[in-house]
């Protein structure tokens, strides 16, 4: 599962792709087991209804997401690829009740414990917030002493709970494109071609990465 369109195109350039209702795919090899790579679709709409598309259509032995994250603590930088323990889908607000335990409801618990002690140093074990917009800088200091996490996203909490909901295995990878904290923007910041540069670079990162543990995921 890739989302954004940046995240994407480096990764599909030299295949033939076929088409779905969400974006399109294609068949490969990856690590010496077959894949389907699929252009899921940014935000949480897409991401959850292409994660059930795919599950029904391929019926996979494992979900993985490939993509980019913002960090903003626990000492990441760009270039880190964080393997997520858990994702929080963050921006629920609930009026009528208790906001917290609706976005409780969503929260997902990934195993981490698949992913290769031979390939332990090539990342970040973190949780991950996600939520329908880009992080703000004013609130990720409130984010981080509320969710423990350090990284956030579009994506990564539909598929994963999309995922557990249907009993399938997922693994999250997402790579640090851009750095932010409470008193500076993200570098990346109203300057998109700079994130699509970088994106194209941490996707071959995260390809490279996800053929490595691939064998090892799928025993």
């Amino acid at each position: 599962m890739i989302s954004a369109n940046a995240e994407w195109l480096p990764i599909a350039a030299h295949h033939a792709v076929e088409h779905s209702p969400y974006g399109d795919w294609f068949a490969g090899e990856l690590g010496g087991r077959p894949v389907v790579f699929i252009h899921g679709g940014y935000a949480k709409v897409n991401a959850a209804g292409s994660t059930q598309y795919a599950i029904d259509r391929w019926h996979p032995r494992l979900v993985m997401n490939l993509g980019t994250c913002g960090a903003f603590g626990h000492g990441l930088h760009v270039g880190d690829v964080v393997l997520a323990s858990a994702t929080t889908i963050y921006d629920i607000y609930e009026a009528m009740g208790d906001a917290d335990e609706a976005i409780a409801d969503f929260k997902t618990q990934l195993d981490t414990s698949r992913w290769p002690a031979r390939l332990a140093a090539r990342v970040r074990v973190e949780p991950i917030v996600s939520a329908d917009r880009d992080l703000v800088p004013a609130e990720v200091a409130a984010l981080g002493a509320k969710y423990a996490a350090g990284a956030g996203d579009w994506e990564s909490g539909a598929i994963a709970y999309v995922a557990a909901k249907n009993h399938v295995p997922a693994v999250i990878l997402r790579a640090v494109s851009d750095v932010l904290d409470a008193n500076d923007p993200s570098p990346t910041t109203g300057n998109e071609a700079l994130w699509q540069r970088e994106s194209e670079k941490l996707m071959v990162v995260l390809v490279a990465l996800a053929a490595d543990a691939l064998p090892d995921l799928l025993r």
